[in-house]
C-alpha cells in the first residue's frame, strides 16, 4: 500500500503507456509491410494466363486500409485512456489528508458537532435522524421535516458525547405512509492512495479501502 503521494507516479504511467503505444504503431507498421511484400509477391508470380483482376487486388488493399484504420483508433484510444489514468491519479493524490464523503453511516465528530447526511430517491414530508451510541442505543432525534429529493447533509450538537467518533445514524423518511427510499452518507479522511488492475484506492481512516469511483463528493 502507498503510504504517501510521491508513491504515486501519474508520469511513469504515462511513459510506460506511451511505451506501449509505440510498441502497437510499430506492430501495426510491421503487419503493413509483411501485408505489402506478400501482396507484391503474388503479383510477381502470379499466372501470366490468369493474372489477378483490379477487383481482387483493390479488395485486399481495402482490407488493409480497414485493418489499418482498427489499429490506429485503438491507439487513440490508449492514449485517451492514459490521460484519464494520469488525471485521475493526479486528483487522488492531492486529496491524501483531505476528507471526502462516501456511502457508510458513522457520524463524523469535529469538536462539539457531529456531521453526516444522507440521499433520497424522492421528496419527503417527514425526515428523522437518529443518533446512535457504540452500543445501538439512540442518545438523540433530529426531525428535519420536510425534505426534497437529492442529497441532504445534517449537523448534530455532540458536546455532551462521551466517546468521540463511536456514534452511527439511521434515517427514516417518510411520504404519507409510504417509506422513501435513502442512503445514509458520511464523512472520511484520506491517507494514501494506491493504484490497481480496477483503478485508483483510496485508502480512509474509518472506512478502509475504496475505489476512487465510489467517492460522492469532495469535500
Amino acid at each position: 500500500m502507498i503510504t504517501s503521494t510521491a508513491a504515486v507516479d501519474p508520469y511513469a504511467t504515462l511513459a510506460s503507456s506511451t511505451a506501449s503505444s509505440t510498441a502497437a504503431t510499430s506492430a501495426t507498421s510491421a503487419e503493413t509491410d509483411r501485408f505489402l511484400k506478400l501482396l507484391v509477391t503474388q503479383m510477381q508470380n502470379q499466372d501470366p494466363l490468369n493474372p489477378m483482376d483490379n477487383a481482387e487486388i483493390t479488395s485486399q488493399m481495402a482490407q488493409l486500409s480497414t485493418v489499418e484504420g482498427i489499429a490506429n483508433l485503438n491507439t487513440t484510444v490508449l492514449g485517451m485512456n492514459t490521460q484519464f489514468v494520469q488525471m485521475q491519479a493526479l486528483q487522488g493524490a492531492a486529496l491524501v489528508g483531505h476528507d471526502i464523503t462516501l456511502q457508510g453511516n458513522r457520524v463524523a465528530v469535529d469538536g462539539s458537532t457531529g456531521v453526516g447526511g444522507f440521499e433520497m430517491a424522492g421528496a419527503a414530508d417527514k425526515v428523522k435522524i437518529e443518533i446512535l451510541s457504540a452500543s445501538g442505543r439512540v442518545v438523540e432525534t433530529l426531525d428535519l421535516g420536510a425534505e426534497s429529493a437529492g442529497r441532504h447533509a445534517f449537523t448534530w450538537d455532540s458536546a455532551l458525547a462521551a466517546d468521540g467518533n463511536a456514534y452511527t445514524f439511521r434515517v427514516t423518511a417518510t411520504s404519507g405512509a409510504a417509506t422513501v427510499p435513502t442512503t445514509p452518507l458520511m464523512r472520511d479522511r484520506v491517507q494514501a492512495v494506491s493504484s490497481s488492475a480496477s483503478g485508483l484506492v483510496l485508502q480512509t481512516e474509518h472506512s478502509g479501502d475504496i475505489a476512487y469511483s465510489d467517492v460522492k463528493a469532495f469535500n
